[in-house]
Formats: C-alpha cells, structure tokens, sequence
C-alpha cells in the first residue's frame, strides 16, 4: 500500500499524541489496569486484568511496571495517525529510557512502515517528551529474590510447548502464563497438567474506539473507498514482555522464560534505509523484532530487576520441531494460525500453517501430519506464492513468525529423503533437494542466548536424545 500521503495528512490532523495517566486497583477478580491516551479529541482507555490467583501478592509495589506497561500500550494507538509529538504526562523518563522506547518504536514498527508504503525518518518519525527528574527514574526496581522456579507464557504453539516440558521434565519448577486464554493456550497447559486455576491469566482489552477507527472508510480521489486511519503489525512481543515484569513482580517467580529461537533475528526483507541518510545503505525489517536477542538485550537492561529471556534461543525451528515431535499429547491440541486463532483452527491456507507444516515434516509421518492439519498442506497448489516465499524464492519472507529460508530446505530435503522416495506432493514435484543437515548439526546447540549452565544443558541432552 501507498499510505504515505495519508501518514503525512494525519500528522497534520493530529500533531499530538499524550499519555496522560496510568490507573490499577485490586477487584474481587482481580487486578485491573486502564490507561488514559489522547490524540485530539479522540480518547483511548485500554484495560487489563490480571486474575485473582492464590499465588499471587497483590500488595506488591508495582506503581512503576504499570506505568511502563502503558508505554508499551500506547504504540497501538499511536500507529493509526502517527502524531510527530508524543507527550508523557504521567512519568518521569531519563534520556537512556526515552532512546530505549524510540528504538523500540521504530523498529517494532519497521513492518507497518513498509507494508503501508511510509516515508518515515528515524530522526522525526518522533519526538517523545517525557518529564525529567532529579530523583529516581521509572524503571529502577527492586530485584526478586532469586529463585529456581519459572513462568513460561504459553501461545498454544509448538514453542512454548517445548519449553514447558523440558524444564518441567528437568525438575524445575514452572507457572504457566496464559495472556487472552483460548483453546489452544488452555489445551495445551492442562496438557502439561495445568488446570486454568493454576496458570497466570492475564486478559488484555483492546479499546473499542481504536477498533472503530480501524473500521472508517472514506473516498480517495480517484472515488475508491479506502481507510482513513492507519493499521498495521505492532510490536505484539515486547507488550508481552512488560506484562511479564509484572506477572513476575506478582508471583516472586524472578525467571520468564520466552520461547523465541535463533531465527527470530532473521529479518523478514532487506529495504533501502529508511532514514534516507544514505541511499546506499539497507537496513532491514524484522516481523520478529521484538522477539530477537537484540530486543531481549534491550529489554534485560531496562529491566534488571528479573530474570527475562528466551530459553530456546541456541535453538533452530528444526531442533525444535523435532524435540515437538516427542511430544504426542499436544499434536492434536496446539495451533500456531494467526488467521484461525480466534476458531482456534489451522486455516490451512496461510505461510504460518505452511511452515510449521513443513518444520514438523522430517520427523512426522505423512499421514499423521495430513491429520493434524486436515490435509496435506504440501498438495495445495494455491500456496505456491507461500511456499516460494518460505524457501527463499521471493522479494520477502512471509510477514508471519516463520523460520529462516535454510531452515525451511533443510526440512524438506529430509523429508523428501525420508518419506518421498516414489512420489512427491504437489509442491515438490520441481523441487531440488539441497544439503541434508549432519546428524552432529541437529543434535548441537549454538552458543548463543542469555541462559545459565544448567538451562544450556538441559537443551544440549534433549537435543541429544535418540529420536524415533
């Protein structure tokens, strides 16, 4: 899309965009959380609810992580007009804090400027005031009492599964963290035998006015209905992560442990500089930002207070995808769709069921795979532009959380090479098989990450185990 005339008549339109309070209160249900946002006379007030747990202490000092969670909320509201200016009334920020956030912005943002076709400039995409004080700056919290124990948030896909199960299978102590709870995320918990009392819920509202700007059409000048606000991907990860502060902060569990792997630092598309300092120069963006290790390593330092980090990280989605494939209970109840999650489905026609159907093909027989996913995703020939994308045929990756393009040939040249010896899919009847991964390349993990010995081991034997 070419929005870029549209970002530059909405800046216009609404030259301010402030944060103007932060509110939480502990209900017979729970803790809740609102914010209040501004941009003209548009008002936004977001909300969430942790639910009442026995585990949890709701009279912790959490006044700051508040605050920040809804620096974190305000970039989905912002994106629909983009103000130039955006103000904070409600907090004290220092100069490292106010580099953090624009950092994250523009970069959790880098998908929805190139998709929507924004001209944009690092130096005035923009400019956040945030008031300054002598004393101490927002952020500067206590640390938890270390502890052995966990809290893995669940997505309902194959990722988070693997994490749970083998630091649970390790002996360590974990607390499922569910944010929006649906089949999958349920499943999958009471799979590990979590009933839903027992896991962290966290319900998060989207404001209905910002869904209602979504929806405004208006006529262009050629007469053709288009939307008269701004949408697009937002940095959907990094929000988990200040929510998991807070998760943690409540339940004195000081380790989070994510699941985001080593392809997550693999941008999605090369583009030219966005800054337009160079011509020359290309920069990159990432769907999957806010789940790299260089977002992990910002984030660790804003907030020192716990333990924050991403426990399959020396992984690739092969490693993972087969340390799954053990894990027969979850095969019929996890999803990974974006397009069928609120069905709690696998669509069946989008890259993210494409790829995790292909990940999990070396180590799942065909016709187990065809009845996980309700067909044989490898015989849709009206996926051939999501296969080309996926095994590095096109301009882009798909814009979805998919393994690199090395990962997804080395998948199907070992599944061709295992099962496909007679005849092939659709898909790969012009496919050439390349170079098949050594058995020391799957069972070695990279040294990489931000884990201790112990965690580091625990993945280097599961990765070494015999896999049927």
């Amino acid at each position: 899309m070419d929005n870029n005339e549209k970002y530059l008549s909405l800046r216009r339109q609404y030259p301010v965009f402030e944060y103007e309070a932060y509110h939480y209160s502990e209900e017979p249900d729970g803790l809740h959380l609102w914010f209040d946002f501004r941009m003209g006379d548009i008002e936004f007030h977001p909300t969430a609810v942790v639910e009442r747990r026995p585990f949890l202490d709701f009279g912790t000092y959490i006044d700051d992580i508040v605050f920040n969670i809804g620096m974190v909320e305000l970039v989905s509201y912002w994106k629909c007009a983009c103000p130039p200016t955006v103000k904070v009334l409600c907090g004290s920020l220092s100069d490292t804090q106010l580099a953090f956030w624009r950092k994250l912005y523009w970069h959790g943002l880098g998908e929805f400027f190139y998709t929507n076709g924004i001209d944009a400039s690092f130096d005035d995409y923009m400019h956040l005031n945030g008031y300054k004080t002598a004393g101490e700056q927002r952020g500067a919290w206590h640390k938890i009492q270390n502890t052995t124990k966990y809290l893995v948030p669940i997505g309902g896909g194959k990722d988070s599964v693997v994490t749970l199960e083998l630091l649970r299978r390790a002996g360590r102590a974990v607390r499922p963290l569910i944010m929006n709870p649906r089949g999958a995320t349920v499943e999958c918990a009471a799979k590990a035998g979590f009933p839903i009392d027992e896991v962290l819920v966290i319900r998060r509202t989207i404001d209905p006015t910002l869904l209602d700007l979504n929806g405004e059409t208006e006529r262009d000048r050629t007469g053709a209905n288009v939307h008269r606000y701004l949408n697009g991907h937002t940095p959907f990860s990094a929000m988990l992560a200040f929510y998991t502060h807070l998760a943690s902060v409540l339940s004195g569990i000081p380790n989070v442990a994510l699941s985001n792997e080593s392809s997550a630092n693999e941008p999605t598309v090369l583009v030219r500089d966005r800054s337009g300092a160079n011509e020359n120069k290309w920069d990159s963006v990432n769907h999957q930002y806010s789940k790299s290790l260089e977002f992990e390593d910002d984030f660790r330092a804003y907030c020192p207070s716990f333990n924050y980090f991403s426990f399959l990280r020396p992984l690739t989605e092969l490693q993972i995808a087969m340390l799954f494939s053990r894990f027969t209970q979850y095969h019929d109840v996890f999803r990974s769709c974006n397009v069928g999650s609120k069905q709690d489905i696998w669509c069946g026609h989008c890259a993210k069921c494409l790829f995790a159907y292909i990940i999990l093909s070396p180590f799942i027989a065909p016709e187990r795979l065809n009845a996980i996913f309700g067909k044989s995703m490898l015989d849709d020939t009206t996926l051939e532009h999501e296969f080309m994308q996926l095994t590095g045929h096109a301009e882009t990756k798909p814009f979805e959380c998919v393994g690199t393009v090395s990962e997804v040939n080395a998948a199907l040249s070992m599944a061709i090479e295992r099962w496909y010896h007679d005849s092939r899919p659709a898909l790969l009847k012009d496919y050439v098989v390349g170079t098949i991964p050594s058995a020391d390349t799957i069972h070695t993990i990279a040294a990489i990450g931000n884990l201790i010995p112990d965690e580091r081991q625990i993945l280097q034997q599961a990765c070494t185990e015999k896999t049927n």
